[in-house]
């Protein structure tokens, strides 16, 4: 059976990428799985270098086909900020905590009529020969004035993200699984990527 890395060390991504591949025959594994701790430095200015970036760097290492993403958050009051440095928008790498102690303010200093975001991705499937593949997803909604009551590990932003076409968080809590498919970013990327996957895998 063929094999499937995802290059992931955020544990929150890593079981929602892996939930998108199931309907494959392969065998998905994580840099856990076979022993790789080294970090990739994302130093790219777009989603899409900082995932091909780590998915190529992550395919040589493990000799696997490899999957790999970077994302963000994009607020239109704030000229499309945090977008690729949602991570370390505080200026260094942040935890959930921090970033949305800071999501609080940013929440209460949005003006009222305009509140829009969008959360972006780039997904990149990388070969070790080198070759590197992308598709791109995204989700349009509003910021929250206040955050969910729950916070999930991982993804501190989707507390403050709300999609006002079913008013409801962008959340899997609150999200049905049919909504979470219809409006996950990183699974219409997925989407768009795996007859890529299936053709270069033999699949």
């Amino acid at each position: 059976m063929q094999k499937l890395l995802i290059a992931t060390k955020n544990k929150g991504k890593l079981e929602e990428l892996t939930s998108f591949f199931l309907d494959l025959p392969v065998k998905l594994l994580s840099l856990s799985d076979i022993g790789i701790d080294d970090d990739f430095e994302e130093k790219g200015e777009t989603y899409r270098e900082n995932s091909q970036g780590k998915a190529i760097f992550y395919s040589k290492k493990s000799r696997l086909p490899t999957i790999a993403d970077d994302g963000g958050i994009e607020i239109s009051a704030l000229g499309g900020k945090p977008g690729p440095k949602s991570r370390r928008w505080l200026g260094r790498e942040s935890t959930d905590e921090e970033l949305i102690r800071h999501m609080i303010s940013v929440s209460k200093n949005l003006p009222d009529d305009n509140r829009k975001a969008f959360f972006r991705t780039c997904v990149s499937f990388a070969l070790p020969d080198g070759r590197v593949w992308s598709s791109f997803g995204e989700v349009d909604g509003i910021i929250a004035k206040k955050p969910h009551l729950k916070t999930l590990k991982g993804y501190p932003y989707r507390s403050f993200f709300f999609l006002p076409e079913i008013n409801k968080y962008y959340h899997e809590s609150d999200l049905t699984p049919e909504e979470m498919r219809a409006y996950n970013h990183r699974y219409k990327a997925v989407s768009k990527l795996k007859p890529v996957i299936i053709r270069e895998l033999g699949l």
